[in-house]
């Protein structure tokens, strides 16, 4: 790399014998000579000069270039204190014609909700809890080249995950409604039953957060609840909870190109930070399935506790998983590697989803029946905050822009709350 250094030049003078002058006036006019010489020299070629014994140096300052850090997005915070040094306070609460199932900040200043089939709606908002877009879920397929569901197709925002460059979101959708599909999916599901029902594989869309359109759509399995992208921005996982399987997205073709069968009702995704590697949390058991991203098979069960809805990982260096066991209402943290549970903490009834901030010292955790956040250090998993909600929180999101913590709550309404 340049740093912009010069090389260093030396003047000797001539180390040969001058004759000796012998009368001191003539002495004394070539000495003023020689001194105008040197000092006409040093001005008209702009370079400084010091007397030395032997020798005249020129150094030039030395410059160096650094080049600018960008922090990931998911690594994304306000900056100045740690998050899990703050304190949670309820700063605003945002209602109107929805029923947000999942909210999803993008950390570039927007923040979104998913309506479900209640209102066939996503919901974007800024960082300040302003409406900037309501977004219809009706698509037509065949703009895409779907064939088989003439007209309009509606589905039912479910989750929502935003590309690593900030400019997309993947938005899941429970089932779809329109010609072509069948009966709407059910949470009480396995293959053979959902099948037999006429449940028809659904579809994930893909939104540009420029112009909040609908711009790219794959065909999923039956019931897709959760997504994730690696964060690479080269692939996309998703769960299909009915199916009892995960696809894996090539996303520079848009399409399904392995269906990995990984236990029932599988739910959560957490992606590893070299994108090699999907934990995906099976609610139906007790574990977190291990599932290779290159060769498309799951290679390890992670034992955890029953009924693992969701798993976030450390977003500064990927050592720890944390997952929220739903039934017992305990979130654990799991060393990736040696697979051990490092700690249990209950945080209240129906824990659901996990976010964490993006400096890794905090999760949030929201609490179902409890109707309450849970605000945990992850150092020691020490509960550090229990706040109230609305009746039946179901998500969380960390906004890295602000650092305020974004709660959805299923009954009708979005809860904003200040971290200070």
């Amino acid at each position: 790399m340049a740093t912009g250094k010069r090389s260093k030049s030396t003047a000797r003078p001539s180390t040969g014998d001058v004759p000796v002058v012998r009368f001191a006036r003539t002495s004394v006019l070539l000495a003023g000579i020689v001194i105008t010489a040197i000092l006409v020299v040093g001005i008209t070629s702009g370079r400084g000069f010091s007397f030395a014994s032997e020798s005249t140096v020129t150094t030039m300052p030395t410059t160096t270039t650094v080049a600018p850090t960008t922090v990931p997005l998911h690594q994304t915070t306000p900056g100045g204190t740690p998050a899990a040094a703050r304190r949670l306070s309820l700063w605003k609460t945002i209602g109107g014609p929805i029923s947000p199932k999942s909210v999803v900040a993008t950390n570039t200043g927007l923040v979104m909700a998913q309506n479900m089939m209640y209102r066939h709606t996503m919901t974007v908002y800024n960082s300040q809890g302003a409406l900037v877009k309501t977004i219809s879920d009706a698509v037509r397929l065949s703009d895409f080249g779907r064939q088989g569901h003439p007209g309009y197709s509606r589905g039912a925002p479910v989750e929502a995950a935003v590309t690593p460059d900030g400019t997309h979101m993947w938005v899941s959708n429970y089932s779809m409604y329109g010609a072509g599909f069948g009966g709407e999916g059910d949470d009480n599901c396995s293959p053979g039953s959902a099948r037999a029902a006429g449940v028809a594989n659904s579809f994930v869309y893909r939104i540009n957060l420029k112009t909040f359109k609908i711009d790219a759509v794959v065909e999923a399995g039956m019931v897709p609840k959760y997504l994730a992208v690696s964060p690479d921005g080269k692939t996309l996982v998703i769960t299909n909870w009915c199916s009892w399987d995960a696809d894996i997205v090539d996303l520079s073709l848009n399409r399904v190109v392995a269906r990995v069968p990984v236990g029932a009702y599988p739910r959560g995704i957490a992606i590893s930070p070299d994108s090699t590697t999907a934990y995906v949390a099976i609610m139906g058991s007790s574990v977190l399935a291990q599932v290779n991203l290159a060769t498309h098979k799951v290679v390890r069960q992670i034992s955890v506790g029953s009924n693992v809805r969701h798993v976030v990982i450390d977003p500064v260096n990927g050592r720890f998983l944390y997952a929220s066991l739903n039934a017992s209402g305990v979130v654990v943290k799991v060393d990736r590697v040696s697979g051990r549970v490092m700690n249990r903490i209950h945080t209240g009834a129906g824990c659901r989803t996990v976010a964490i901030s993006g400096d890794g010292t905090a999760i949030f955790v929201v609490n179902y029946d409890s109707n309450s956040m849970t605000m945990l250090r992850t150092s020691d998993m020490r509960i550090l905050q229990t706040v109230a909600t609305g009746t039946h929180p179901v998500g969380v999101t960390y906004d890295g822009k602000t650092g305020r913590v974004w709660v959805a709550v299923y009954t009708g309404a979005l809860m904003i709350f200040n971290t200070k």
